[in-house]
């Protein structure tokens, strides 16, 4: 069983309590995700089962998108309403307009600060390992973008206001963080009330399974129809063919030169190399100097062909 299983991760699991799960499920090990979800935090998270495991980082690095729900008037330690609060305002009186503003003011490249609650390491220990010490440290700030940002309903009347946004950015980016920020340009305290993640990977709602519906498949025996292949899951890698003699050489993981390709890359560009008759051989980058295509992850024969829609 081998390609990329697409989950919506219930509320109150951890990454790792999905990916325990559906090992037992399947009976593999070589499980991966592609991407943590914090415990309270529900929606798609991709785990690339077998020899997929080999395309996780490409996934990792692919735009991401998530409705959030931000409460304003209330501030926590963990940014978010599992904490405890450190900042609170009796009321909060503010308009779609201002709110509007302030969100277009995120758009596009941004800096945040790592929260203390978070995976992120400094000094050889976790950040979120050193505020359950009671601890804080100094974070420097990372870039990250923010593809698209929009405001949908908003309370606006009740004492604390919540609206809900929808955002579409980069990996790296703390949502929690993000409704910390944008309170802070409204010049209230802010947490994050809820947080669902809508697409990672190019997988939305659409494309998961629950870990009922998993269990129901893996028991019919019919589970790996909705496995994703791997290469299938890298589409936003150019294709790249090559006739059956190299496709022969490449798969023995030799660099090709260029003259052999339907179409060039670009120099340190990472491709997905198919045999004439639509084989996956793996992922090569360019190299634009020795006019070679490299190779970066070579797939063994009768891997899973690719599919051009998911």
């Amino acid at each position: 069983m081998d390609g990329v299983l697409a989950v919506w991760k219930p509320a109150g699991w951890t990454s790792h309590d999905v990916v325990a799960k559906v090992r037992r499920i399947i009976r593999v090990k070589r499980i991966g995700h592609a991407g943590t979800l914090d415990p309270q935090v529900t929606g798609v998270l991709p785990l690339c089962v077998g020899r997929a495991t080999r395309v996780v980082e490409y996934l990792q690095e692919l735009p991401k998108a998530y409705e959030a729900v931000l409460q304003l008037g209330i501030a926590t330690d963990t940014e978010d309403l599992t904490g405890q609060v450190v900042a609170r305002v009796p009321e909060v009186r503010i308009g779609r307009g201002e709110i509007e503003a302030a969100l277009a003011s995120f758009r596009g490249e941004i800096e945040q600060i790592p929260p203390m609650y978070s995976a992120v390491k400094v000094e050889g220990k976790r950040l979120y390992e050193l505020a359950r010490e009671g601890k804080s440290v100094d974070r420097k700030p990372r870039k990250v973008t923010i593809y698209d940002l929009k405001l949908g309903e908003s309370d606006l009347e009740r004492p604390d206001p919540r609206i809900t946004f929808t955002v579409v950015c980069s990996k790296g980016t703390y949502i929690r963080t993000l409704c910390v920020d944008i309170g802070r340009a409204l010049g209230v305290p802010a947490a994050m009330a809820q947080l669902t993640r809508t697409m990672s990977a190019g997988l939305t709602a659409e494309h998961c399974l629950t870990i009922d519906q998993i269990e129901e498949l893996a028991a019919a025996g019919t589970l790996a129809d909705r496995l994703i292949p791997a290469d299938a899951a890298v589409g936003h890698l150019r294709r790249i063919s090559v006739g059956d003699e190299t496709a022969a050489m490449a798969s023995q993981g030799r660099a090709v030169p260029y003259g052999r390709l339907s179409e060039n890359p670009d120099d340190g560009e990472t491709v997905r190399l198919y045999a004439a008759g639509g084989a996956f051989i793996g992922l090569f980058k360019g190299e634009e100097a020795a006019r070679l295509l490299r190779p970066v992850k070579v797939f063994a024969p009768g891997f899973p062909n690719e599919s051009e829609s998911m």
